[in-house]
């Protein structure tokens, strides 16, 4: 073969390897991106709370509900946004709910009360297909030696926006007021957006594509909503996001009721989302060295410790969130590696983890609101904090019994050996 042949040859393979990690490149900005605006949007308001009340003439009831509403949405928009993603394909779902953010992000912020509640049912909208298309994209564009790392850093990037927010929100509103202040985050959608028109191209990013279709059930034919595990899963991942939405919104306001001013509660609060940042990266080799019940029980165990230490001895708080932090991050990774783990191949996966999302969300949703209303009813943080070592309990328990379940499942039972691998 001609010299030159063979370098025209070598010169495409470098240049179709150079397109593929640019693309990559692209894909992975798009995913970190959307992760960090996805609980930063919903995160934004609890520093501010009070002037967002004030400025809404709103109670704290009400304003529990700008941070409770997403999360309703989480779970009563998941079929539809399963629909969506079946309909139109998941890259055009995720331009549809990255665009869907940054508009409701700034409608919430631009008005009164109407403008913002508005706001906030377009964000949970947004927010909820995001959940079901961000690990859908994953699982397709990522080798199967990167998805777990990806999955965890994705988790992370999550606890990576929320400590931010939660950290600047009140210094930023301090000096430019609370609706530039939590309106700033469409700044991260829109460049979520760029990304991924850069690594679809905007043909492939805008243009629908209809995929195939079919209700996902067991082998046997009967429905998943009649495996015992997946209600399991479902109760635990109910814990884990009534505890993480509870404290989330009112964490700043039980350290405010303890003397800290507000700039200085949220610095604290954002110690809760920072440690869950090495919750989300390192419960994956934890599992894999120690097994995933062990992992279970850790992260419950260490849920417990939140409320019970603010109760007991509120002066340690930075352990106290701490502990908290890391059980956040590592139960919800805990949750979706059962999920993984289970047998069954990829639609019968969706069709449990539309279940358990709904589900837990749905009860997560009751969180903010519940907390502030008693709050508000006994003038004390204590019995909200009591509500919330009951939740935790409620993950430890389900997600421990679920963790032995999987522990137990014979391996040929697991198509893809992944219960090997954990247990």
């Amino acid at each position: 073969m001609p010299d030159f042949l063979i370098s025209s040859g070598h010169e495409q393979e470098k240049d179709i390897a150079a397109n593929l990690q640019h693309r990559m490149f692209l894909m992975t900005a798009t995913v970190l991106l959307t992760a960090a605006l996805l609980r930063g949007l919903i995160a934004s308001i609890a520093p501010v709370a009070g002037q967002v009340g004030r400025g809404l003439d709103a109670g704290p009831g009400l304003v529990g509900l700008l941070t409770s509403i997403p999360v309703l949405c989480f779970a009563a928009c998941m079929p539809a946004a399963i629909a969506l993603v079946r309909a139109a394909g998941s890259a055009f779902a995720l331009t549809v709910s990255v665009a869907g953010a940054v508009f409701g992000c700034i409608l919430r912020s631009a008005g009164g009360l109407p403008s913002a509640l508005a706001g906030t049912v377009v964000l949970g909208v947004s927010v909820a297909i995001a959940n079901v298309v961000v690990p859908l994209i994953i699982a397709r564009e990522y080798p199967e030696t990167r998805r777990h790392l990806m999955t965890g850093v994705y988790a992370a990037m999550m606890n990576v926006g929320t400590m931010t927010v939660t950290f600047a929100t009140a210094p930023i509103s301090a000096v430019i007021g609370w609706r530039w202040a939590t309106s700033i985050l469409a700044v991260l959608g829109v460049a979520a957006l760029a990304a991924w028109v850069g690594a679809r191209g905007l043909r492939g990013a805008l243009t629908p594509s209809r995929v195939s279709r079919g209700e996902p059930r067991r082998a046997d034919g009967r429905s998943v909503t009649r495996e015992p595990m997946v209600w399991l899963l479902a109760a635990g991942f109910a814990g884990q996001a009534f505890s993480y939405f509870g404290v989330t919104a009112w964490l700043p306001s039980i350290l405010s009721g303890h003397g800290y001013a507000a700039t200085q509660a949220g610095a604290i609060a954002a110690l809760f989302q920072a440690s869950g940042i090495a919750g989300a990266l390192l419960v994956p080799l934890f599992v894999r060295v120690g097994g995933v019940r062990l992992a279970a029980v850790a992260a419950g165990g260490a849920w417990l410790t939140l409320p019970a230490g603010f109760l007991v001895a509120p002066g340690l708080w930075a352990l106290w969130c701490l502990f908290g932090g890391v059980a956040q991050a590592s139960s919800f990774t805990v949750i979706f590696i059962m999920l993984a783990g289970m047998p069954g191949d990829e639609r019968r996966t969706a069709a449990r983890s539309g279940l358990i999302q709904t589900a837990g969300y749905g009860v997560a949703a009751v969180a903010p609101v519940a907390l502030g209303g008693l709050h508000e009813a006994t003038g004390s943080w204590t019995l909200p904090l009591v509500v919330l070592e009951a939740a935790c309990a409620v993950f430890g328990v389900t997600a421990s019994a679920a963790a032995a379940r999987i522990s137990a499942l014979r391996p040929a039972d697991a198509a893809s050996g992944a219960v090997r691998r954990m247990a």
